[in-house]
């Protein structure tokens, strides 16, 4: 990816609780201890580019919760989708899901989510911060990309493709239970059959300590078939990893590349974006595929 001029400034209001910079990420790199980062909501943040005419794998924003507000210094159209949430331009309502011309020097406010956790706001031409490593993506572990937004913060943006936005389009919710599909190993046998029966039928729940690394999990601990420790070893996305509580915390985009906690199964990757938008409190299954 190559560095591209920008065509205006967008203006960080409120930054929100995390809002980063995301597009599809930088995989390729985990022997270099560099993990992939990008989207947790894939599906969404890719709809919200096609919204607006960009490229599937444009850079765009990632709201967590508590919304953000922006201003450009020239026009531009937006889209905020992902999680439900209200949206101003000034101060005056516009539409969720669906490309706004937002004016120069405009505030666009996105609201807190009212269903789903991350929010994506995408803009015509897309973000053009300088790429690592082939991305824009900011990489919560590693530090790479640029920094989480803060009060004050400029952004570049891109120049628009000479396309007409299109929408809207209906987009999913938030998922009132979250089914993991769970390929075993390479390590189940690290716990009892107890344990691993525990794992497909117990009443596990989103906890409120998940964030971009991994979705944590309330619920019964699975006991382990011995004691001892694995040497570190290579770790993916969507392992289900279970650290010394017995609680299995599913790896996300900013995962560490290795790890010494025995992994009991890996999540599809498809199934994650149900993960990204799961509330706290949302009861998770694991489904066991062969």
């Amino acid at each position: 990816m190559t560095s591209v001029r920008p065509d205006g400034l967008l203006h960080v209001v409120r930054p929100g609780a995390l809002t980063t910079v995301q597009d599809t990420g930088r995989p390729g790199w985990a022997h270099l201890g560099v993990g992939r980062a990008g989207a947790l909501d894939a599906p969404a943040a890719r709809l919200a580019n096609r919204l607006v005419g960009n490229a599937p794998g444009a850079a765009l924003l990632e709201t967590t919760v508590t919304g953000c507000a922006v201003r450009p210094d020239r026009p531009v159209v937006a889209v905020v989708g992902g999680a439900g949430c209200r949206v101003s331009v000034d101060g005056r309502p516009v539409a969720w899901g669906a490309p706004v011309r937002v004016p120069a020097g405009a505030v666009l406010d996105v609201g807190p989510a009212v269903d789903g956790v991350r929010g994506y706001l995408a803009f015509a031409g897309g973000l053009v911060p300088e790429p690592v490593l082939g991305s824009r993506s900011t990489d919560l572990l590693s530090g790479l990309g640029p920094a989480p937004l803060s009060e004050g913060d400029t952004l570049p943006l891109g120049e628009p493709a000479d396309g007409p936005p299109q929408g809207p389009v209906p987009w999913p919710g938030a998922p009132a239970e979250l089914v993991l599909p769970l390929h075993p190993g390479p390590r189940h046998t690290w716990f009892t059959p107890a344990a691993l029966r525990t794992l497909t039928t117990a009443a596990y729940r989103v906890s409120p300590h998940s964030n971009r690394i991994g979705l944590r999990t309330e619920g019964p601990a699975l006991e382990r078939a011995w004691d001892g420790e694995l040497p570190s070893e290579g770790m993916v996305l969507g392992a289900v990893q279970v650290p010394p509580d017995g609680r299995p915390v599913v790896f996300l985009n900013d995962h560490p590349t290795t790890g010494g906690y025995p992994v009991v199964g890996v999540v599809a990757e498809t199934a994650l974006a149900g993960a990204a938008q799961a509330v706290p409190g949302t009861r998770v299954r694991f489904v066991v595929r062969a």
